[in-house]
């Protein structure tokens, strides 16, 4: 059996590392230029399901190395004010495995065979039941007036496609069309900055919520047990790690229609911080200027399913959530070891290779809608006037 997986995001390696361990041919395109052309490296919280399905897709040699680079979290969900005081609770306590995406990330891509600059522009099924997709990438030699052209990339026919390429899915828009992300109208601002002694007194903030004039803060602390790249020379000479150290994510949700435009992100977060506890204030500014961004909450809600065929949908592809609710990693993750499951038992015999991709796609659908509607539930207490 032969898999393509269009995008290079955490579930889409992950499938591939899965199929790879049980001897599937997979190969991962990416639209990007390459892998690190953008930043990804913010702290994610993964449930026991996530955590478990990034796990089962890796190979158990590198589990110890995996479980060396997380951390154990719990966090009570407060509401605080501006300078720290407390005024309620968000909800129930909230415990979790806390991952760096760029680690995970880094460690995922280890031994996988990953195409860059390829941006599919379509497909085609054929008659045999594989399906043949092109791909377009940027030739920077042309003397287009561009300053490049894209040329055609066809590779063989392969027996399943997978569209795990984001919330902006080229694979979604030629399978199902009449499934389109929509703009919730909410932006936030998302950063990192260097977890120091001096910011030691926050930690009562990390997993809370700091409300303030029309706007919500919130941090998150990534202590690492081993320094990454120090913990994959001990445990997997093989993996190369980002030598990156502890720090502290931070994420300001705007309300809607309030979107800064000629600020930086940084910028952005202290234009509404006025009055703010000395030590949240110097955070931001504080923080590394090239890994923060203002970024828009989409969300796509899966709906009605396309006809069985050679192409299928994971992750934001197809059911995309806002991060309020903490769950889009852990669906895609969910999403990845679950198809793993349905191919290996088609590879082996024990199913036909449709009905296994229909029995991924049924579940899939059910969970994946229902981690939409949760993560949007949870977006008023965030940014009342979201259009929901």
């Amino acid at each position: 059996m032969r898999v393509f997986i269009a995008g290079a995001g955490l579930g889409g390696l992950a499938l591939a590392q899965g199929l790879r361990g049980a001897g599937i041919e997979a190969e991962v395109y990416e639209r990007d230029p390459g892998i690190v052309a953008r930043f990804q490296g913010y702290r994610l919280v993964l449930n026991p399901i996530g955590f478990q399905a990034v796990r089962d897709c890796l190979p158990p040699r590198w589990h110890p190395l995996l479980d060396e680079i997380v951390m154990e979290a719990s966090a009570e969900q407060l509401v605080l004010d501006p300078q720290l005081h407390e005024l309620g609770r968000l909800g129930a306590s909230r415990t979790g495995i806390v991952v760096d995406r760029q680690v995970l990330r880094h460690l995922l891509l280890t031994g996988l065979t990953v195409h860059t600059d390829a941006a599919l522009i379509g497909y085609d099924a054929l008659p045999d039941g594989t399906v043949r997709p092109h791909f377009a990438r940027h030739n920077p030699a042309s003397a287009a007036p561009a300053g490049g052209a894209e040329v055609a990339v066809v590779p063989a026919a392969a027996d399943l496609l997978v569209g795990a390429d984001g919330i902006t899915s080229a694979v979604r828009g030629v399978l199902s069309p009449q499934t389109v992300p929509v703009d919730t109208g909410v932006r936030f601002v998302i950063g990192r900055t260097a977890l120091t002694d001096e910011f030691a007194g926050l930690s009562k903030a990390f997993g809370s919520k700091i409300a303030g004039d029309g706007v919500s803060l919130l941090l998150g602390a990534m202590r690492f047990r081993t320094p990454p790249k120090q913990a994959a020379e001990q445990l997997a000479p093989e993996v190369t790690l980002p030598d990156v150290g502890d720090y502290v994510r931070w994420a300001m949700i705007l309300p809607p229609t309030d979107a800064p435009t000629d600020l930086t992100a940084p910028e952005a977060v202290l234009s509404r911080m006025d009055g703010w506890h000395s030590q949240l204030r110097a955070l931001i500014e504080q923080a590394d200027p090239d890994n923060s961004a203002l970024l828009s909450i989409r969300v796509v809600k899966p709906a009605e399913r396309w006809a069985p065929g050679p192409v299928t949908l994971l992750g934001d592809a197809i059911h995309a959530t806002s991060p309020t609710g903490g769950n889009g990693a852990n669906t895609a993750l969910r999403d990845a070891d679950l198809l793993r499951r349905s191919l290996i038992a088609a590879d082996e015999g024990r199913h036909d290779l449709l009905g296994a991709v229909d029995d991924y796609e049924r579940q899939m659908f059910e969970y994946g809608a229902e981690a939409v509607r949760s993560s949007l539930e949870k977006l008023p207490a965030f940014a009342p006037g979201a259009k929901l």
